[in-house]
């Protein structure tokens, strides 16, 4: 039994329901766990759980001119801060687009990008499942792979069998470190042409770029023959079940993602979108759609703490892989897809306020089994999806 502890749940004062991701310990396959007044149940095969909100008195006192005039001065600066921070966020070449287009612009990864455009969250999540929505994904890292030991090289890096992909295939990998933790996910193409084709996560790019080069500095001086270019074109993804060509990895809908030189993206996009079925779409839904669909976010999700077994991910390491045990902190990772790890992620389904990040889960008798690591809302009505860790007995 366990209980989310009073005042741990936040409060969306809209009502609407979340995605989020928990994660969980607790001794039992099928435990019944009660928050407040209500309660949800855990199993393998079903998750779902209800959450109360405890809201304290609302102030109504009138503060007087002085306080109010001290905080309309504050307000005042935060707006003068938050335009001086916008001009020092990195932008992508679609970034007048968006403000043209009615997309409301976020601080993410040091980039300013959309949250979304004048259309809701859920019409926007919704319409991707349902139709097609094109994403700027530019802000992420591209990298070409060149030489031929270019598929010897990325395998020192990754969890995945590159040598088995087709041409004009790829796969979602893993970046792992020594001790088992993921470093970043990514994509990897390899392409019909004398390169790979990488995609790596915008918050990581710094130490993505690094880990390669020091990689490809260990590579040359064994001899080997391989190099990085690092692409600043423009990237964007169309996402949706009228886009069939590949499986989409971020937002959980088949689509496709388009490297185009920066100064034709524009026309690329306005061409696109002018298919009706085809929509602009923002982080917001970037997140819920891909929460919806079981897939991780780095640094909530994952991160260099978590392993691919913990994290659900062993499907992206390769059989052969798995034989070898040549991929960083492979010691530590095969041994656990035999034995079952102390931990892994889950999905949940719940209902009742939002789910925010970092909330505590207790047991009723005041102990810690987890946290909540991700939360945003779900498509459907009063629902909220979720995504946890669980102790050993319960995998």
């Amino acid at each position: 039994m366990c209980d989310l502890g009073q005042n741990s749940i936040s409060q969306n004062p809209l009502g609407a329901s979340c995605v989020c991701e928990v994660s969980c310990r607790s001794s039992s396959s099928e435990s019944e766990l009660e928050g407040n007044g209500q309660r949800f149940t855990s199993s393998a095969a079903r998750d779902t759980f209800c959450c109360t909100r405890h809201v304290g008195p609302v102030c109504t006192r009138d503060p007087g001119p002085g306080a109010r005039a001290a905080r309309s001065i504050q307000r005042h600066a935060r707006r003068e801060a938050s335009s001086a921070a916008e001009v020092a966020l990195k932008k992508t070449p679609l970034f007048e687009f968006h403000r043209a287009s009615g997309g409301k612009m976020v601080e993410f990864a040091g980039w300013s990008m959309p949250v979304q455009y004048t259309d809701s969250h859920i019409s926007s999540h919704m319409h991707t499942r349902q139709h097609c929505s094109l994403f700027d994904v530019s802000h992420m890292l591209q990298t070409k792979v060149y030489g031929k030991d270019r598929v010897k090289f990325m395998e020192s890096l990754v969890v995945a069998d590159i040598a088995e992909l087709k041409d004009n295939q790829g796969t979602l990998s893993l970046f792992t470190n020594d001790e088992g933790g993921i470093m970043d996910d990514l994509i990897v193409t390899k392409t019909d042409q004398t390169y790979l084709y990488v995609v790596s996560n915008a918050g990581c790019a710094d130490k993505d770029s690094a880990h390669m080069k020091a990689k490809l500095s260990e590579f040359k001086a064994a001899g080997f023959d391989v190099d990085l270019e690092f692409l600043d074109d423009a990237l964007i993804a169309v996402q949706g079940p009228s886009m069939s060509q590949s499986p989409a990895v971020v937002h959980g809908e088949d689509g496709v993602e388009i490297s185009v030189p920066s100064s034709r993206v524009v026309e690329l996009t306005e061409r696109l979108l002018s298919n009706p079925e085809v929509k602009l779409a923002g982080l917001g839904s970037r997140d819920s759609l891909r929460l919806e669909a079981g897939l991780c976010l780095y640094g909530n999700d994952i991160d260099e703490t978590t392993t691919p077994v913990e994290a659900t991910l062993v499907w992206t390491i390769g059989k052969r892989r798995r034989q070898t045990r040549d991929f960083p902190g492979a010691d530590i990772i095969v041994p656990q897809i035999k034995n079952k790890p102390q931990r892994k992620r889950v999905g949940l389904v719940s209902t009742g306020p939002p789910v925010r990040q970092h909330t505590p889960i207790l047991s009723t008798d005041g102990k810690v089994i987890g946290e909540v690591t991700s939360g945003c809302p779900f498509s459907l009505p009063e629902k909220e999806c979720c995504h946890g860790l669980r102790g050993h007995s319960l995998l």
